[in-house]
């Protein structure tokens, strides 16, 4: 066994979250993370696409989420977001209309429509917020005394509707508050984070986690978990590459147009060409081909 096989496999991982949390007979431990999470009861997950498809692990950096059913009524999408690709906001916003969507079916009354919630586990900071768990809901703006009428109520209703919420926990937050492992959802976090020192009283207290612990080390053993591990980590690299090489040639490209810009009017100026092939960059043979332009 060499060293890299006795490191644990990180929660962090979207591959490995996943795997963890959506193998069959683990329905527990995701239960007892959504109740840390939600702070409510549940009978039953349903896990709706325990799958792993092998190109969103070998060739692209697709999306490694689990859809759960809870107790019949609520769907949850739960991500394990790695890389900050700076549109969390929206993304989360797609995920939780396109699963309301799919909670109904053609023809069915909306009364019949389940509850929806997207759960985003943040491995880096994005909100600015003094919170590393921020719950947000579709509310209503401050009323505009242009607006008010005196309709008697005391305190107006602030959200619009309860069926619909989104979860972001930013775990980089969480560390830097340094909490006990005090709460179920801390010690879930301080799991995710990969503190064990944070649970030896956890692992008394909560067999979940010592369960998960234990799926973890097992999992942390086998070197084909650890090749899948590999495999996305090097597909989300490529995936991210390929964007930040996407955008350096938009800036290339856009540098480009600017100084052709240029060069027109310079031309519309009489401007020696060997003069404005200096100053833009532009060969003289660019330049020439502008002139018809």
């Amino acid at each position: 066994m060499n060293n890299e096989k006795l490191k644990k496999l990180p929660l962090t991982s979207d591959i490995v979250f996943k795997r963890v949390f959506t193998k069959e007979g683990n329905e527990d431990i995701l239960k007892d993370l959504l109740e840390a999470i939600l702070e409510i009861p549940i009978k039953e997950v349903i896990v709706k696409n325990p799958e792993l498809h092998r190109e969103l692990y070998d060739s692209k950096a697709g999306v490694l989420d689990i859809k759960v059913e809870i107790d019949k009524n609520i769907l949850c999408d739960v991500e394990m977001q790695v890389s900050d690709m700076k549109n969390i906001d929206k993304r989360s916003t797609r995920y939780l209309t396109v699963l309301a969507t799919d909670s109904l079916k053609k023809g069915e009354d909306y009364m019949l429509a389940k509850n929806t919630i997207v759960i985003n586990l943040l491995n880096f900071e994005y909100y600015k917020r003094n919170s590393f768990r921020s719950i947000a809901h579709m509310k209503f703006e401050k009323t505009k005394s242009s607006d008010y009428i005196d309709m008697g109520y005391i305190k107006e209703e602030e959200i619009a509707t309860k069926d619909l919420a989104m979860y972001f926990i930013e775990i980089p937050k969480f560390i830097k508050g340094n909490p006990k492992a005090d709460t179920r959802l801390n010690q879930w976090l301080w799991l995710i984070a990969g503190r064990e020192e944070k649970l030896e009283m956890a692992k008394k207290e909560n067999d979940k986690i010592k369960k998960a612990i234990e799926i973890i080390d097992q999992m942390s053993m086998d070197e084909k978990e650890w090749e899948l591990y590999r495999s996305r980590q090097l597909a989300i690299m490529n995936y991210n590459s390929g964007i930040y090489e996407a955008k350096e040639e938009g800036k290339e490209e856009g540098k480009l147009e600017k100084q052709k810009e240029i060069a027109k009017a310079m031309l519309y100026k009489k401007m020696p060409i060997e003069l404005i092939s200096e100053i833009t960059g532009l060969t003289e043979k660019e330049i020439e081909k502008l002139k018809n332009k």
